[in-house]
């Protein structure tokens, strides 16, 4: 898994259980997969039959990835903490197979399955443990200073990043002088402002859409004079990608 949609880190844990998130701004359901939306009040057709956006991003979640459990289980070991040995036994225990068959299956006995599940068990305990304590002291930090989230799709990240949201705007007020929707009035040097600046420039751009370079550098000149600079750093910082041979951009999720 190269990357992950920025919703996906932003959801409650029973948003990330279900797979998707409702967007009240733009009154749509979005698949936390894949970033797919489904337009509340739209009909959709799926397989010959008709459903309305919440049925459809979960019919969605089924037929293109299996489902949300398969998903998570999926991610690597930085984001789950789980071996290989254990996403099998994992994958077995939510199959509903009994100790003994998994223990025919994967070799050795029924009482070290058992363990296993015991371990899951005490692991479950830890997290919610773990869950509690970042959520606590995210709500302490936010009392204090409030950080601006990046996107896990940055191709470098550091203490430089940590930039708060009194930091980001003062940076904005300063490089876009004529309102955060002109013109840049100068690309900054220094690491963190620079993201911040392409962390804005991106919003001009929509998701789930393709560009041509001809179109990206048009909205980037809007902004600034050095498009090809702006495009080069989106791509690098991992804002955006494109295809090989540069035949269409897209908004990085």
């Amino acid at each position: 898994m190269n990357s992950l949609l920025d919703d996906f880190w932003n959801t409650t844990l029973e948003e990330m259980k279900r797979g998707y998130v409702y967007d009240d701004k733009c009154e749509t359901f979005i698949c936390l997969v894949c970033g797919e939306a489904f337009l509340q009040g739209q009909i959709y057709e799926i397989k010959g039959l008709l459903f309305d956006a919440r049925k459809a991003v979960e019919s969605h979640i089924t037929e293109k990835h299996s489902s949300v459990f398969e998903f998570l289980l999926g991610l690597g070991k930085e984001y789950t903490g789980f071996t290989d040995h254990q996403k099998k036994l994992l994958k077995y225990f939510y199959e509903g197979n009994s100790d003994k068959e998994i223990a025919t299956e994967l070799g050795g006995s029924a009482s070290t399955v058992r363990n296993y599940r015991f371990s899951f068990r005490e692991k479950e305990k830890q997290a919610k443990v773990t869950l509690a304590v970042l959520e606590l002291l995210k709500e302490g930090l936010r009392n204090k200073q409030s950080f601006m989230d990046f996107h896990r799709t940055l191709e470098i990240v550091d203490e430089r990043f940590s930039i708060t949201e009194e930091e980001d705007q003062k940076i904005l007020q300063i490089c876009f002088k004529e309102g955060l929707d002109g013109v840049l009035s100068h690309f900054p040097k220094k690491e963190k402002k620079k993201v911040v600046i392409l962390r804005h420039l991106i919003k001009r751009f929509e998701t789930n859409r393709q560009y041509t370079e001809a179109e990206v550098n048009e909205i980037l000149k809007e902004a600034f004079h050095d498009f090809v600079t702006l495009r080069r750093y989106l791509i690098d910082y991992g804002f955006m990608d494109r295809k090989a041979d540069g035949s269409s951009y897209w908004v990085k999720l």
